[in-house]
């Protein structure tokens, strides 16, 4: 048991993109889903490629707001740094929805039409999001959510005892 709790919490943040990266993937399959059969956009041409678009806006809403707090555990204060963070967010994402966005209609015209329970064009949608949800924890990893490095302990003790000592001979000068 010792070992399992070791080993998730040293992967703690790849097992939870792992999670919100799926329940991401099922967010963009509903809402695909919703928009082909109840507006009845069909998985040709442009329709295809609107439902693709309007299920990855709803996807990156639902990503942004679950990985900030769950997987990276972002700490912004304020609302610049905020901004910032989701402007960052949403400018990966446009790079690998570009990639959600057109591939599965690439595949769809070459070809891979198959459908999995009435869901059409379901097998170039699966290969996409495969590549996209590796490609978004890369960007967010190295990009987004860096974690700012903290000084070690020993260099911060230093850093206040050296802070304490030129106050203390500032204040003598100043006497």
């Amino acid at each position: 048991m010792e070992k399992l709790k070791k080993l998730y919490k040293q992967y703690h943040e790849v097992i939870m993109y792992l999670i919100f990266g799926v329940a991401t993937t099922l967010v963009n399959f509903i809402a695909t889903y919703v928009l082909q059969h109840v507006f009845g956009l069909a998985a040709k041409g442009w329709q295809f490629t609107l439902t693709n678009a309007i299920a990855w806006i709803v996807a990156v809403l639902f990503a942004f707001f679950t990985n900030k707090k769950y997987v990276f555990e972002s700490k912004t204060v304020g609302a610049a740094a905020y901004l910032t963070e989701m402007a960052k967010f949403i400018g990966a994402r446009i790079a690998t929805g570009i990639i959600e966005i057109v591939l599965p209609t690439l595949l769809v015209k070459a070809g891979l039409t198959q459908s999995l329970f009435d869901f059409e064009g379901f097998w170039a949608k699966a290969i996409t999001s495969v590549i996209v949800i590796v490609l978004n924890y890369v960007f967010s990893k190295l990009f987004v959510f860096r974690k700012k490095k903290e000084a070690a302990p020993e260099e911060a003790e230093d850093t206040e005892e050296e802070t304490g000592a030129e106050s203390a001979s500032e204040d003598y000068r100043n006497e």
